[in-house]
């Protein structure tokens, strides 16, 4: 008797461990393996100065290499206070609320109902009042699945707020320098029309002298005109860089001391010293592809998962009251059920395997789009690095050509205050002095754009403690 309850209890302990190896195979077939994406980055940018090393950069306060302190705070109020990065903190905040509930829907559930139930013949009404249970089994891969289309949509908050702030101080940066860039083009062509009146007056004394032509004042009348309509080109700029600077740190109206003239933004001697490497880890548009991967493989085991039954186990407790039967004295009863629950598609016209090829397809359309968003982040990075280098010999060129017109100018003023040079040589020379300055500004600027479009193109941002999850009010 002892022996054979023996092996009655080894037997059953064997179809347990069966069935717990069943249920855990079948947990995990159909998983879609994740695709290994190869990034198609090159061994060395083309395009980088030469001796510059592959070696990782820190990407934080890479606008500080502008100099400017009134850019670094401008950059510091942005970050908290801009809208849009507060949008994407509030979605990261949503998400990582939702993550840990991921596999919610494959645990034990409890609902608790009532109802009202008359009988066909009207003889009788009951009162019920029940519990259910159900507890659906995650298996064929659901809950990896499950996991993954959780993961994913963090993933995508994360790369948001990431994307946000980047846009954001990129943006802040850029109209910065355009601002400033602009006070110092209307400071420059102020001072050419200045000249320009100068010289007309000087013009129209030797007019009254017999000492030159009516046709050169005219001359000069059409430059004072061109000089004076070519201000309201950067007065223009000035209003809109510093509107958009506004609405960029969240707030109506432009600060009062941005529309006061300050120093243009230069990087001066800056060179590229280093070419970063992870320019996956930090570029957000390739953070968010790699995300979306990672969501269409879930998408797609879920789908597949579908194709298959759906098996879970159910209890429901039901109690009822009869509230009217023919004036007779109300009673109650109760009773208990707990079993399996197995829902098998049978036939659905092919919708649930047509759904899992769809969802094969996309994911394979997420992988041609992480490769796509790749091959666009070392376009313009090596594009940025292009430009940062040819506009570094351009800066230099007109730099050197202000510094010879200036020299020129002190030379021709010396010899005027001997007697020997005109006044009206001198304001040639201030005017084509002015214009050189202007280029040397617009170089200047330029060169500024193209170290903003370089550090945004390898995903430059300061990267703050990400916002805590906060719970419903």
């Amino acid at each position: 008797m002892t022996a054979a309850r023996t092996l009655y209890r080894q037997a059953r302990s064997w179809r347990l461990l069966f069935m717990a190896a069943s249920l855990a195979v079948l947990a995990g077939c159909s998983v879609a393996p994740l695709p290994e994406l190869k990034p198609p980055v090159p061994d060395a940018w083309r395009n980088a100065p030469a001796g510059v090393a592959p070696a990782p950069a820190d990407l934080r306060g890479w606008w500080q290499a502008l100099g400017d302190a009134q850019l670094d705070a401008l950059i510091d109020r942005a970050l908290k206070n801009n809208l849009d990065v507060a949008q994407a903190a509030e979605r990261l905040r949503a998400a990582r609320i939702l993550n840990p509930h991921a596999h919610d829907a494959y645990l034990p559930n409890l609902h608790a109902k009532t109802n009202d139930v008359i009988s066909p013949d009207t003889s009788a009404s009951y009162f019920l009042v029940g519990f259910d249970a159900m507890w659906e089994l995650p298996l064929f891969g659901s809950w990896q699945s499950a996991g993954r289309v959780s993961q994913a949509q963090l993933n995508l908050a994360q790369t948001g707020l990431r994307g946000a702030q980047v846009s954001l101080v990129a943006e802040v940066t850029r109209r910065w320098i355009e601002l400033r860039s602009a006070q110092q083009q209307a400071r420059l062509l102020t001072a050419i029309r200045d000249a320009q009146q100068e010289k007309l007056h000087l013009l129209q004394t030797r007019v009254d002298l017999k000492l030159a032509s009516p046709a050169e004042t005219a001359r000069a009348q059409a430059e004072l005109s061109r000089a004076e309509a070519a201000l309201s080109e950067p007065q223009q700029a000035i209003i809109s860089s510093a509107q958009q600077l506004a609405v960029l740190l969240g707030q109506n109206e432009p600060d009062a001391q941005w529309l006061e003239p300050g120093t243009q933004p230069r990087l001066g001697q800056w060179q590229l010293t280093s070419a970063p490497a992870d320019l996956l880890r930090t570029r957000p548009e390739i953070a968010s592809a790699e995300a979306e991967v990672l969501r269409a493989a879930g998408e797609l085991g879920m789908s597949r998962a579908d194709i298959y039954p759906h098996i879970g186990i159910g209890a429901s407790m039901q109690w009822s009251v009869n509230i009217a039967s023919n004036h007779r004295a109300r009673n109650g009863e109760g009773i208990f059920s707990l079993g399996p629950v197995i829902d098998i598609p049978l036939f659905d016209w092919g919708q649930r395997v047509a759904a899992a090829h769809a969802k094969d397809h996309e994911l394979h359309a997420a992988v041609l789009a992480y490769r796509q968003a790749v091959l666009q982040g070392v376009a313009e990075a090596e594009i940025a690095m292009g430009d940062l280098e040819q506009l570094r010999g351009r800066e230099q060129a007109s730099q050197q050509a202000a510094d010879a017109l200036q020299s020129a100018t002190g030379a021709l003023r010396k010899r005027a205050e001997l007697g020997l040079g005109s006044h009206l040589d001198i304001q040639d020379s201030l005017i084509e002095g002015h214009r050189t300055e202007l280029e040397l500004v617009s170089a200047i600027a330029a060169r500024d754009l193209a170290y903003v479009s370089l550090y945004k193109a390898l995903g430059g941002a300061p990267m703050p403690a990400p916002p805590e999850p906060r719970g419903a009010d």
